[in-house]
């Protein structure tokens, strides 16, 4: 019984509909099974699951009918598609722009953490601070690459660590 339980709140992540019908055979499971509210809970949870599969069977239907012969014979419910579809492509548009977004808000963010960042001892200092306040070392320094190999290099490295040529310019 606790296992049904248990299945039942695992089912919460398929959704509110399935989760929760989910859910309710979990809880109707821990319950007299003679009890007619088990019972009434139990049935209206199979009639929710068994119209759910209809529905989704019916849409497989449809796509099918279109793929066969295309959208123009089903008249209104062509023009409300054709909508639905373009209200669609205009959500996943902005959802994707949204994304950008919020990856470009990412990346200032850590490009300004990385500048309060020592790259020698890996402290975090305050913004507008110029050295490191725990070794000295400056910080926000220009990346440094290698004129002998184009490895990039630590700001303060004297020394190419792919290479070992003098980057340091003395």
């Amino acid at each position: 019984m606790a296992n049904d339980f248990l299945s039942g709140l695992g089912n919460l992540g398929g959704g509110l509909g399935g989760g929760l019908g989910g859910l309710m055979k979990g809880l109707t499971n821990l319950m007299p099974q003679d009890d007619p509210n088990v019972k009434l809970m139990t049935t209206q949870s199979d009639v929710s699951d068994l119209a759910k599969q209809e529905e989704e069977i019916y849409g497989q239907i449809g796509r099918k009918a279109v793929e066969l012969d295309g959208l123009d014979r089903f008249g209104e419910l062509a023009n409300k598609l054709r909508l639905v579809q373009s209200n669609l492509a205009d959500a996943r548009g902005k959802l994707e722009q949204a994304q950008q977004a919020q990856a470009a808000q990412k990346q200032a963010e850590e490009a300004q953490a990385a500048k309060c960042t020592c790259p020698n001892c890996g402290v975090q200092n305050p913004d507008g601070v110029k050295f490191c306040q725990e070794c000295g070392t400056k910080l926000g320094a220009d990346k440094v690459f290698c004129t002998n190999c184009g490895e990039e290099n630590a700001p303060g490295t004297r020394f190419c660590g792919s290479c070992g040529t003098n980057i340091s310019g003395s």
